[in-house]
């Protein structure tokens, strides 16, 4: 049996016409279902469906087979254990600093100077402005990243954009973009040697599709 672990969502979404490339087709959406392990077309492969910061965990300590996670995730994560092979090429964004629109961010990042920032990706976020010479404060946030520049939390937030429609709407400008992100294919190294038969087709078609997309 393989196992795969994928996140609700956009990857989620982006990955459906890469499995159904490897013949293999979900019968259930996670969207409306409550089973957390879904079935597919493919007897000998299932889909456990999990938060998008817990797919490399899953992957890492054998909870499944192989999972697609973003990025951002894996740089959060450290990517221990797992085997990388293939950038997907899917649900492409970008990792960026946001800061309102008055706030002068040139003399905030002046080497040796400090500044607050709101994130959830903090190893991110020390390491792009340790790089710079500036001493950073980390407030570790999980959501409503946008709000903390409005009331005074922080200086700037670190955060994944996409259109950037979020920031506008909360009248925060893109200041810096520190990297473009997307999701990867992560495999589990034990799974790797003991299921590489099964795997190798797979890995293939994966492969295959996401250069032809």
């Amino acid at each position: 049996m393989l196992t795969i672990a994928l996140s609700k969502g956009r990857i989620f979404d982006e990955t459906l016409p890469l499995l159904q490339a490897a013949g293999i087709h979900v019968t259930e959406n996670p969207e409306t279902s409550r089973k957390l392990i879904l079935p597919t077309t493919d007897a000998d492969t299932r889909i456990v469906i999990v938060r998008a910061s817990d797919v490399p965990t899953y992957v890492q300590y054998g909870g499944a087979d192989l999972g697609i996670a973003g990025q951002d995730v894996l740089l959060e994560h450290g990517g221990d254990g797992l085997y990388q092979p293939i950038d997907l090429g899917i649900a492409r964004c970008r990792m960026s600093v946001a800061t309102r629109k008055d706030f002068d961010y040139a003399q905030a990042v002046r080497q040796g100077a400090r500044i607050r920032v709101a994130s959830k990706y903090v190893t991110t976020a020390r390491e792009h402005f340790a790089a710079k010479g500036v001493h950073v404060d980390i407030v570790k946030l999980y959501g409503s990243m946008e709000l903390a520049p409005l009331v005074g939390l922080a200086d700037a937030i670190v955060d994944l954009v996409s259109s950037g429609g979020t920031l506008r709407a909360n009248d925060l400008v893109e200041v810096e973009t520190i990297m473009s992100i997307s999701a990867r294919l992560i495999v589990n190294q034990a799974a790797l040697k003991l299921k590489l038969q099964r795997l190798a087709p797979l890995l293939a078609a994966f492969e295959q599709a996401s250069t032809t997309s």
